[in-house]
């Protein structure tokens, strides 16, 4: 017997798609509203776009990425997230010579070993949004605008979205001096992550998740501290922005998020009701990524949403509804020889006009076929037996009243659709 799904991955039944699919509309909508378009980049990218755009040092690289070599020798890696890949297609097919901002937004899998927990596996789903092009704080504020717009939609309350300026590489380096002076003393008892982070990134130690590291941080300078004047000014505008649109946010002098990428504006949203692991998006701006990654200098910002905890959220706060009815337009139920074959030809026309029609496939008798019906929760049930099929009709019937009416075969197209024509095909 074949074992179940491997550690970390889940099967999603018809239950659970449904409601994906209505987070996925408003994904749709909210997108189009706000001028995004769609990209797809593949699963596996290049090793070298993550270990040059997300950062040896993080956490990602180093632990949870999926590489393998292919036959033909090549180094490659399951994209644990969607920024990167969707940089390397900007160059790849020069989207950067067109109109600016481009505006580009994905929905797919994403891959990360990690210990499995509540809303967070090792595949897991991501709506992402990347800006390219526009170092203006406006872009800053409409994409955390979206992002909590979105969540909004879907009928989320009680999140809370963090806010921090990181800097930038003028104003990086001051911070850093001041940082590695502060925990230098503590280098010792730092986790064995953090000490190797403490030359090549010590940032990133107020980013770690270990207790003991960040009691020993506490006090650190901040990078808020330490801002040039473009970057404090930029800030500044990004809050009243944000504060004319009545986005509410909390500063957190302690966030720089998990990416090397980030420069500038780094934020986070956060929900208290899905455990430690509180954050269901997130996101920043990432003015030298594109310049890492071998292009010109183009200024990016966007956000990635795990659209597991979005909906490990919705549950907790009860608006998943268990909507499991299996809605049909019509069922149409047969009795005798020669009648499945009609059926199925009216079956296959009606389709063809847009509605949703379920026909019995097991052989059944009328009595169980209408019970069928009832599980689909169709309003009408047309009925074909040897009889009608003699007199060249059929009988609908309505499951609400239980009322019948025969109408002849050759007009019953019209009769259910309104018309006796298919629409025409585009």
């Amino acid at each position: 017997m074949i074992t179940g799904a491997p550690r970390g991955v889940k099967d999603l039944l018809p239950k659970q798609t449904k409601q994906w699919h209505k987070v996925e509309a408003v994904i749709r909508q909210i997108t189009r509203e706000y001028g995004f378009e769609e990209i797809r980049t593949p699963i596996f990218e290049h090793s070298e776009v993550f270990h040059r755009g997300v950062g040896e040092t993080t956490d990602i690289v180093q632990k949870e990425t999926y590489d393998f070599t292919d036959r033909g020798g090549r180094e490659l890696t399951l994209r644990p997230e969607g920024t990167a890949p969707t940089v390397r297609a900007l160059l790849e097919h020069k989207l950067y010579a067109g109109p600016l901002p481009v505006k580009l937004y994905y929905v797919g899998p994403m891959f990360r070993f990690g210990r499995p927990q509540a809303g967070r596996l090792r595949q897991f789903h991501q709506f992402g949004i990347e800006v390219f092009g526009s170092a203006s704080a406006r872009v800053d504020a409409e994409v955390m605008a979206m992002a909590m717009d979105f969540y909004g939609r879907l009928g989320l309350t009680d999140l809370e979205l963090l806010l921090n300026s990181i800097g930038c590489p003028t104003c990086r380096p001051g911070h850093r001096e001041a940082l590695q002076q502060f925990l230098a003393p503590k280098v010792g008892e730092l986790c064995s992550d953090c000490q190797k982070r403490f030359e090549k990134n010590p940032m990133r130690i107020l980013d770690c998740k270990n207790e003991r590291c960040q009691e020993l941080s506490q006090g650190a300078p901040t990078t808020v501290e330490y801002l040039c004047t473009d970057c404090a000014d930029h800030f500044n505008e990004v809050k009243t922005l944000l504060d004319s649109a009545g986005v509410t946010y909390t500063l957190d002098d302690r966030l720089v998020r998990g990416l090397d990428y980030y420069t500038k504006t780094a934020f986070e949203i956060v929900s208290r009701q899905i455990g430690a692991q509180s954050s269901i998006g997130g996101g920043g701006r990432y003015d030298q990524l594109v310049e890492t990654l071998g292009g010109p200098t183009t200024p990016g910002i966007g956000f990635g949403l795990g659209l597991e905890r979005v909906l490990l959220t919705m549950e907790n706060q009860g608006l998943l509804a268990d909507d499991d009815q299996e809605q049909r337009d019509l069922f149409i139920a047969t009795a005798g020889a020669g009648t499945a074959a009609v059926a199925f030809r009216l079956m296959q026309e009606l389709r063809q006009r847009g509605m949703t029609v379920e026909m019995d496939y097991q052989g059944r008798s009328l009595k169980a076929q209408m019970k069928t019906a009832d599980r689909f929760h169709v309003p009408r049930v047309m009925i074909i037996g040897e009889s009608e099929l003699a007199q060249g009709v059929v009988v609908l019937r309505t499951m609400s009243t239980s009322e019948q009416q025969t109408v002849p075969l050759d007009s019953v197209i019209a009769h259910l659709c309104g018309t006796a024509e298919p629409p025409m095909s585009v």
